[in-house]
């Protein structure tokens, strides 16, 4: 087990019990024989799902499954292992996935298409789907409604510590609750990182609204962090909603009754992304990095990844040094609009750069006590529009070297 991060909070939040689910993690032997390894959720007929994939042009055997499964908005089993990301598998992989979506549905009772799968490890190893087959029944027998701790437990990897959230919210006087978990802490960029996420709702949204709402969501989230810039195979985010809750219909995802779910959700991907942010391999600081002034905020976003996604910028940080240059090279190297001579930066709220020159006689002293810190914010004004933009990343320590130089041995 890695160290835990220094960013890692207290404990594993206490997640209520949610009508119309059940799930659990146990160990099957794919990669190691004392981790849990393997996570199932049963959800109750009817429930309806929504995802974001990778966009990865070398997207994993899993995840083009899920892709398909999404079309008939239908969920009864969500199935999870780690240690093997069955990713760069070839045909091998996709006969692994029918194997283990068929066994699931013959134990949850229900129809493949209803069957949600995703793997988390090592790419372009053959996955041992037998040992998740035969372990499925077993596991299934010891679900409970209790055990996300458990489920948190069994999807990670390079992870250090089980990653998880909740909120409420009314849905015309009905209050719904909403619980995820997630992993991730290396390879984090997702484009929609090895990132995986499952999110479930008692509450009755049907799938296409469902969908809409998620979409948003992941824009100010998942698809807003990054560790190291690099794309996983198999990154997967779903939201099960087992409407189970007794609360009034809904028209679509823009419907008033719907905002406060709306921003619950939101919250609680939100409150995931930053745990994996905190979680990123070798990671010693949190990074927000704000960006406003640009032409739009798509290119608020792209100056933002500029930053966050600098080793010249996250070594810095990582050394505590107030760089502020390095800051003004990944701005310039983005592509999108910036006046040069508008450049306004910002580090621990002081400022530190304006007008395109350094601030006269600035006082570095609090932002030196700032870079020691381990939250670190950055905020910068390119001047040529109302764009604006927030991203989270970490810094870049030599631990990221350690765990990825040895990350097969």
């Amino acid at each position: 087990m890695p160290k835990l991060s220094p960013l890692a909070p207290s404990e594993f939040p206490a997640l209520s019990p949610i009508a119309g689910i059940v799930l659990g993690g146990d160990n099957c032997g794919i990669r190691y024989k004392n981790k849990k390894d393997l996570f199932l959720a049963e959800l109750a007929p009817g429930s309806t799902v929504a995802g974001v994939f990778t966009r990865s042009k070398t997207a994993s055997a899993p995840v083009e499954w899920c892709r398909k499964a999404l079309r008939g908005g239908k969920v009864r089993a969500v199935v999870v292992n780690s240690g093997n990301s069955n990713a760069f598998t070839g045909s091998g992989g996709v006969a692994s996935v029918k194997r283990t979506v068929d066994k699931a549905a013959k134990v949850v009772g229900c129809k493949p298409g209803e069957i949600f799968i995703a793997s988390t490890g090592v790419i372009g190893e053959p996955l041992p789907d037998e040992k998740i087959t035969e372990a499925l029944a077993g596991l299934r027998a010891k679900l409970d409604a209790g055990a996300w701790r458990a489920g948190a437990d069994a999807i990670m990897t390079t992870d250090t510590f089980a990653k998880g959230a909740t909120a409420t919210a009314k849905i015309g006087g009905t209050t719904v609750t909403i619980n995820g978990i997630a992993k991730g802490s290396g390879m984090i960029a997702p484009d929609m990182a090895t990132m995986l996420a499952f999110i479930f709702t008692d509450a009755k949204i049907p799938a296409d609204a469902l969908q809409a709402i998620l979409v948003r969501a992941n824009d100010r989230s998942f698809n807003a962090i990054t560790v190291d810039g690099d794309t996983s195979t198999s990154d997967t985010v779903l939201v099960c909603a087992t409407g189970q809750a007794d609360h009034p219909k809904t028209s679509g995802p823009s419907d008033a009754k719907l905002r406060g779910f709306r921003a619950a959700l939101e919250t609680v991907m939100r409150d995931l992304a930053l745990q994996i942010v905190r979680d990123g391999e070798g990671a010693e600081k949190l990074v927000t990095i704000t960006v406003t002034g640009a032409a739009s905020a798509k290119a608020a976003r792209t100056i933002g990844f500029s930053i966050a996604n600098s080793p010249l910028v996250k070594t810095a940080i990582a050394g505590q040094d107030a760089n502020w240059g390095r800051i003004v090279m990944a701005v310039g190297k983005a592509g999108e609009k910036a006046d040069r001579d508008k450049l306004a930066i910002s580090i621990g709220g002081v400022r530190v750069a304006a007008k395109g020159v350094r601030v006269p006689d600035y006082d570095e002293a609090p932002i030196a006590e700032h870079m020691k810190g381990r939250e670190i914010a950055i905020e910068v004004d390119v001047g040529v529009g109302q764009g604006q933009a927030t991203v989270w990343t970490c810094d870049l320590t030599h631990g990221y070297i350690d765990i990825n130089a040895d990350y097969r041995t």
